[in-house]
C-alpha cells in the first residue's frame, strides 16, 4: 500500500463543497458528551478548510444504530460542541442525505460547517452500498478522510464515496500515515515492538508481520503463556490459548531463523485469581504453581523490556502488559509506558489499552505518536490494505 497520499493542503478547496469523514463516535452519558477528546482531534482539520473558503460538510457515525434511527445516537450533541469549540455555528441536518442535508448543503457559503446525522442511520453505510456512496458523494466537490480509526473498513462514508469524488486526507490521517507508515516501510534502527494484550489469536498476523520487519520483539500481556507453554513451561491456570501453542512453536523458530531477538516474560507476577484486594507473588516463568495463575510481567522482565527499548531508534507498542484495570497489575504496563516516555526513540503507540495508560500516567506528551484508532492501527501493523486509505489519491 502506497503511504505516500494526497492531504487538505495539496488541492484547491475554495469555493468548493467538501465532504469530510471525521471520527466523531465520542462517549456520552444521559445525552451529555463524556470526553470531546474526537472532536477536538478534528479541529485542525476543519479550520484549515474553514480558513481557505471551503463549504465544510462534515459527516461521522456514532454507536452502532445498524441502520436504525436511534435518537440516543444522533450527532445533535457534537454539533453543538463544534460549534462552541469552533466559535460558529455548526448547521446541523435533520437527515444524512435526505431533503434537509441537500438544502443545507447548498445553502451553505464559503466557510460555512455542516454536520449531517449519524451516517449510519442509513443501511447501506456499513454495507458500502454504491447507491447511498453515490447519493453521498452528490453533495460535494471533494471527499477527505480525517477519521483514521474507521480507516480499516470498507464502508460508504470511509471509502464508497471516494469512486465518486476526489479524495484526500485531513491532518489526523496523514499524520497516522505519515508516521505509522515510516515506521513499518522505512524504519530507524534498531526497531523494537512490544506486543500485549490477552489472547495471540487476536494478534497471530501481527506477530508475523512484525518478524519481517523489527530487530527485536517482546511479548507479555495473557498472550505471553501461550509462547511460554510453546517453550515447554507450565502454565498453571493463567491465560492459555490450547490451538495456538503450535504456532508460537513457529514463530520461535521464525524469529531464531530471522536473527530477530525474541523477549518473553522471565518473571511473573502470580495470584490463586484475582479478587480485590490482591495477594500477589513474583515467580520465575518456568516455575508458575499448577493452581496459581499469571497476571502481570514480574521486575525482571520490566528491566529486560525496558533495556531492549532504552537501546531503540523506533519502538511500536500495542497492548498491556497485564490486567492493566488493577492498579496491583498494572505495574508491567506502567514500566514499558515508563520506558518509552523516557526513551529518545520514535515510539509509537496503538490505541486501546496502551494508549489509555499513557494518557492516564501523564505521558502522552512524551510519546511520539499515540494512534487513535485501536483496530485500524492492529491492521496497518498486520500490513493490510486499509481501504480508507488506499481509496485516497496518491501524491
Amino acid at each position: 500500500m502506497n503511504y505516500n497520499k494526497k492531504s487538505i493542503e495539496d488541492v484547491d478547496v475554495s469555493g468548493k463543497r467538501v465532504l469530510c469523514r471525521c471520527d466523531f463516535n465520542v462517549p456520552t452519558k444521559d445525552g451529555k458528551i463524556t470526553s470531546d477528546k474526537r472532536i477536538v482531534a478534528a479541529l485542525p482539520t476543519i479550520q484549515y478548510l474553514m480558513n481557505h473558503g471551503a463549504k465544510v460538510i462534515l459527516c461521522s457515525h456514532m454507536g452502532k444504530p445498524k441502520g436504525e434511527w436511534k435518537p440516543e445516537l444522533s450527532l445533535k450533541v457534537v454539533a453543538q460542541r463544534l460549534s462552541e469549540l469552533l466559535g460558529k455555528e455548526v448547521l446541523m441536518a435533520a437527515d444524512v442525505v435526505g431533503e434537509d442535508a441537500k438544502a443545507k448543503a447548498a445553502s451553505l457559503k464559503d466557510g460555512d460547517v455542516m454536520l449531517l446525522e449519524n451516517v449510519r442511520y442509513i443501511k447501506g453505510e456499513t454495507k458500502n452500498d454504491p447507491e447511498f456512496s453515490k447519493e453521498l458523494a452528490s453533495l460535494a466537490d471533494l471527499f477527505v478522510n480525517d477519521a483514521f480509526g474507521t480507516a480499516h473498513r470498507a464502508h460508504s462514508s470511509t471509502a464508497g464515496v471516494a469512486d465518486y469524488l476526489p479524495a484526500v486526507c485531513g491532518y489526523l490521517v496523514q499524520k497516522e500515515v505519515g508516521i505509522m507508515g515510516k515506521a513499518l516501510a522505512n524504519p530507524e534502527r534498531p526497531f523494537v515492538a512490544i506486543l500485549g494484550g490477552a489472547k495471540v489469536s487476536d494478534k497471530l498476523n501481527v506477530i508475523n508481520n512484525l518478524l519481517e520487519k523489527v530487530d527485536t520483539l517482546i511479548i507479555g500481556g495473557g498472550m505471553a503463556y501461550t509462547f511460554l507453554a510453546a517453550q515447554g513451561y507450565s502454565t498453571g491456570t493463567s491465560l492459555l490459548d490450547e490451538e495456538k501453542v503450535d504456532y508460537c512453536k513457529e514463530m520461535m523458530a521464525k524469529a531464531e531463523a530471522k536473527g530477530v531477538k525474541l523477549l518473553l516474560p522471565v518473571d511473573t507476577t502470580i495470584a490463586a485469581s484475582f479478587p480485590n484486594p490482591i495477594d500477589v507473588e513474583t515467580v520465575a516463568s518456568d516455575a508458575i504453581p499448577q493452581d496459581q495463575m499469571g497476571l502481570d510481567i514480574g521486575p525482571k522482565t520490566m528491566e529486560l523490556y525496558a533495556n531492549a527499548v532504552k537501546a531503540a531508534k523506533t519502538v511500536v507498542w500495542n497492548g498491556p502488559m497485564g490486567v492493566f484495570e488493577n492498579p496491583i497489575l498494572a505495574k508491567g504496563t506502567i514500566a514499558v509506558a515508563q520506558a518509552l516516555a523516557d526513551s529518545q526513540a520514535v515510539t509509537i503507540v496503538g490505541g486501546g489499552d496502551s494508549a489509555a495508560a499513557c494518557e492516564q500516567l501523564g505521558f502522552a506528551g512524551k510519546i511520539t505518536h499515540i494512534s487513535t484508532g485501536g483496530g485500524a492501527s492492529l491492521e496497518f501493523l498486520e500490513g493490510k490494505v486499509l481501504p480508507g486509505i488506499a481509496c485516497l489519491q496518491d501524491k
